[in-house]
């Protein structure tokens, strides 16, 4: 039992710090808010910041704040923009009420929240005056600097040696591995009968990881297995698959605990495990490095023109300046590089993939849409089943990709992009006024709201139809593939791979993988919600559209949080699509 003193000095230690944080909190606010009103855009005040870090792992011990949204007369609408995320619930809301553009002030400083094609298509545009903000984007350099964390020289010099490794011969072998892994799953599906199968996104994810290790590190596996084996004759007690997972899962853990620290005695065990995953993943990383290095004549993957784009720095810079200098890209920029490559490589597409899937399974008509267009352009290349199939057909399967950018448009993997506008104040032009946004302001892009905005995609901006994105004339069945017409958004309105010079590298790879996967799956296969007996049509596909809607950040990207509740029933139908 605790000293009556001993128990009173505790409560005033506990009492004086509770009251520095309030006054803390007070003093931020009133101070943040008086540089906000001189922006002028709408306010709302905040007593959290979604861009803290320690918030976005503690908020969810808090509950009833997120309820403080229902309170009336707006008292509450601050606790609308206080988790990770909530963009994909508001949709465009606060937009409606409070304009385009407003300002979040909290105790950590004043966020811009923008949902303006014109202002965004300009902050996306102007890499060097609006920067990536480090306490979102240091958390990504777990393994080593990348291309989508650095800036400046450092970006450049990156940029300069990875832009080109995404070329037109890495998007064939992407075409090629999509349509085999793709095929191995779908068969395992279609065996499983009425039954159906509730592992659509774990299986989709798979194929996401094998077609980046085929293309990327030059490492081919069948379906079953792979990057889902324990390799402990190496030394391994994880999967190249459960390390990655872990370690994604887990991103924002490594912003606040070195990696060094995690595996430490006296930590967690589930601390521990992060740790040990993170350290799983570096030795799987360097094994494929040295592998790749021992290879003579290179294979034309990801990681040997990185290799190849690494030396040919060094001989640049050598034959410039005399020395080996700051072309090179050193070996933590490989790794760094390479976990970002499964980042947006992996769990980006497969999410989409598993979301379009399900969206089909509720919205049956557009399979026979999307068939009709499958079996038109690859059997007009029927005489022709080798690598031509991706030159000659990815062009020509517009339904496909629109079905990619519709899912992307409501259920995309990112749902805001972070800026700051650094060390210097920045102007931005709204309705023929310019605004200076001061120093040190975070810039919030809300892609959710852009994507659902009703003055651009209309009344039913929140409905999912794929073929808003094809001409009137292009849409309708029977129209020949090669008249069809795709529609390109206004610019800055549709940026599920951002824009301007910062555009993901990786863009082109997830559309020619997302495109092969539907040529494969609805060229002659079929999907439906496996119904409980009893159960109406409509009600097997309202759980269907539920489970997609109830999709949030679980770490750093947009999924489904229970992708397992509905069983999806796939069956064999129509023609032959090919190899």
């Amino acid at each position: 039992m605790w000293e009556p003193e001993a128990a009173l000095t505790w409560l005033l230690i506990l009492c004086t710090v509770i009251l520095v944080l309030i006054t803390w909190t007070l003093t931020s606010i009133t101070s943040n808010y008086a540089v906000a009103r001189h922006i002028g855009f709408p306010i709302i005040i905040s007593p959290v910041s979604t861009l803290n870090p320690l918030w976005i792992i503690t908020y969810r011990v808090f509950p009833p704040i997120l309820q403080l949204k229902r309170l009336p007369f707006g008292l509450g609408v601050w606790a609308r923009c206080t988790y990770m995320g909530w963009q994909f619930d508001d949709k465009h809301a606060l937009h409606t009420s409070l304009g385009p553009i407003f300002t979040l002030v909290t105790p950590g400083g004043n966020e811009l929240i923008v949902a303006d094609p014109s202002a965004v298509h300009h902050i996306l545009s102007r890499r060097k005056d609006f920067i990536k903000p480090a306490i979102m984007y240091d958390q990504l350099n777990v393994f080593g600097p990348n291309v989508n964390t650095v800036e400046g020289d450092d970006w450049q010099r990156q940029r300069k040696l990875t832009a080109p490794n995404f070329n037109e011969k890495i998007s064939e072998q992407v075409w090629e591995e999509t349509l085999r892994q793709a095929e191995e799953m779908v068969v395992g599906w279609v065996r499983a009968g009425r039954e159906g199968t509730r592992e659509v996104a774990k299986d989709t994810a798979t194929v996401a990881l094998h077609v980046l290790t085929a293309v990327g590190f030059g490492v081919i596996y069948p379906f079953h297995g792979g990057v889902g084996e324990v390799h402990a004759d190496r030394g391994h007690a994880m999967s190249y698959r459960e390390a990655l997972q872990i370690c994604l899962a887990n991103i924002i853990t490594f912003s606040i605990l070195p990696r060094s620290v995690l595996e430490m005695a006296w930590m967690p065990h589930r601390l521990k495990r992060v740790g040990q995953a993170a350290r799983e993943f570096q030795a799987y990383m360097e094994e494929l490095l040295t592998v790749e290095k021992a290879r003579t004549g290179g294979q034309g993957n990801l990681m040997s023109a990185l290799i190849h784009a690494q030396a040919e720095g060094e001989d640049d810079e050598r034959s410039k300046t005399g020395k080996i200098g700051s072309l090179k890209l050193r070996d933590d920029e490989v790794f760094g590089n390479i976990f970002a490559f499964n980042l947006a490589g992996h769990e980006t597409t497969a999410n989409t993939v598993a979301a379009a899937a399900v969206l089909l399974a509720a919205h049956r008509e557009y399979q026979e849409w999307l068939s009709e267009e499958i079996n038109s352009v690859l059997n007009i290349s029927v005489s022709s089943r080798t690598a031509g199939d991706y030159e000659d057909c990815f062009p020509k399967l517009q339904r496909c990709l629109a079905v990619m950018y519709e899912t992307l448009r409501l259920y995309g993997s990112i749902v805001f992009i972070p800026k700051t506008t650094g060390l210097h104040a920045q102007p931005l032009n709204m309705d023929n006024k310019t605004h200076l946004v001061p120093p040190n302001t975070a810039i919030i892009v809300n892609v959710q709201a852009l994507h659902v905005h009703p003055s651009i995609w209309g009344l039913d901006a929140l409905s999912w139809r794929p073929d808003r994105w094809l001409s009137s004339q292009s849409r309708a069945t029977g129209v020949p593939p090669e008249r069809s017409r795709f529609l390109d958004p206004q610019s800055g309105s549709f940026i599920p791979w951002a824009d301007g010079p910062r555009v993901c590298l990786g863009r082109k790879f997830s559309q020619v993988e997302f495109v092969a996967m539907m040529a494969r799956l609805f060229g002659r296969y079929r999907v439906r919600p496996a119904a409980e007996r009893g159960m109406p049509e409509e009600e097997a596909r309202r759980r269907c559209l539920a489970m997609v809607q109830d999709s949030a950040i679980t770490a750093i990207t947009l999924q489904m949080r229970d992708p397992r509740r509905v069983a999806l029933v796939w069956e064999e139908c129509g023609l032959d699509v090919g190899p």
